[in-house]
């Protein structure tokens, strides 16, 4: 079957590998119908993570259910499925507490609780950016979608960005009414504030530098700031009469940067620590790393990000980190779709068949103005 491999720093390819197939009798084989470059696939990508050469990238997963294992029972063949991004055994104690995202079972990796398709630290899973994907557990791991191919775009948010941004405002402690400050207008910040308007808050400040993100977060009804006209800080005080916002949600991760492009990986957690009033709630759903090799400082080599703790103990504020737990969500986050009330796609700009990856890959990764979600149908003609 057809796969995006990763070769290497700034290197994709779109290569042969060995079918998907059952290897264990709980397993599934998903035929891919819809899979997306994801942000966290940009770290890999420019050669910040551990990934091996080798690995079939794509974490971002939905399809339609070809073959089952003997012992799967509730998934039957010609299910339309969404696929999270965790790998889930549904019967650790992580898991039984809803915390799905850090299975311990299913990650050999030492240190590592969690699994994930196609991602560096987390097991050994090939990615979807195939033509086929193997689903291990699948009576836990994968959501059943209505038939057909309506909503195509908004569910394949379901798998990752969508539930994960609605983490960061539930990590938050987002209630309706509140004010909200969202760093970072990629797809997952871009989620997040279309969540928290979906959940009633009173107003999302989303902050960026990007012309067409921030363009899309006006489209939702967010607040647009643009960090490269001054400090974003300054400009959500000055908006909320000096007192700040509820809340925030970290979008960004440890490659944050200044306007010039300088890495800062404490930047976007001192600025929320600044913005979000004291005793306010912050949710960091952007991706930090254990060891970034390719960090400025020793300390942000070694995953030690030295941000303003100071601050934030004295204004009696708390932090929720950590990735998404997609199974807590996804079922209500597709109801909210097939109901009209969501609409996730909003963020989609490309959509491109397998063999035009690589291309998707540089443009994305390089912030190329119109790219602001790309899509990869594997079924599709190039």
């Amino acid at each position: 079957m057809r796969a995006v491999v990763y070769r290497g720093p700034h290197e994709v390819e779109v290569t042969e590998v060995p079918d998907a197939r059952i290897q264990e009798p709980t397993d599934a084989v998903v035929r891919i119908t819809t899979t997306n470059i994801c942000g966290s696939d940009l770290h890999m990508y420019e050669g910040r993570t551990s990934v091996e050469e080798g690995k079939v990238l794509g974490h971002e997963n939905m399809g339609v259910v070809e073959e089952v294992g003997p012992a799967v029972t509730r998934i039957k063949v010609g299910d339309r499925v969404s696929v999270p991004f965790n790998i889930a055994c549904g019967t650790c104690r992580n898991c039984l507490q809803g915390w799905t995202s850090y299975c311990t079972r299913t990650n050999p990796t030492e240190g590592m609780d969690g699994a994930a398709y196609g991602y560096a630290n987390m097991g050994p899973y090939d990615g979807g950016q195939a033509e086929y994907l193997r689903v291990p557990f699948a009576d836990v791991n994968l959501l059943e979608l209505p038939p057909g191919t309506e909503h195509e775009n908004d569910f394949t948010m379901l798998s990752d960005i969508f539930p994960t941004g609605w983490h960061g405002t539930v990590l938050a402690g987002l209630q309706p009414g509140d004010d909200v400050a969202v760093h970072g207008a990629g797809p997952v910040g871009l989620m997040a504030a279309h969540s928290a308007l979906i959940r009633g808050a009173a107003r999302v400040f989303v902050v960026d530098k990007e012309p067409d993100r921030l363009a899309l977060a006006e489209k939702i009804g967010a607040v647009s700031v643009d960090l490269s006209a001054g400090d974003p800080v300054e400009q959500v005080l000055d908006a909320t009469q000096g007192r700040g916002t509820d809340c925030g949600v970290e979008a960004v991760g440890y490659q944050a940067h200044d306007p010039s492009g300088e890495e800062h990986p404490e930047l976007v957690l001192d600025n929320l620590v600044k913005t979000v009033r004291s005793t306010g709630g912050i949710g960091v759903v952007g991706v930090y790393v254990p060891q970034d090799p390719g960090a400025q400082d020793e300390g942000a080599r070694e995953g030690r990000v030295g941000f303003d703790y100071g601050t934030f103990f004295t204004k009696g504020q708390h932090m929720g980190t950590g990735q998404a737990p997609v199974m807590r969500y996804n079922r209500q986050l597709r109801d909210l779709i097939v109901a009209g009330r969501a609409t996730p796609s909003f963020i989609v700009s490309h959509e491109l068949g397998l063999d035009e990856a690589v291309r998707g890959y540089d443009q994305f990764d390089k912030r190329v103005d119109g790219w602001t979600k790309v899509l990869l149908h594997p079924g599709q003609p190039t």
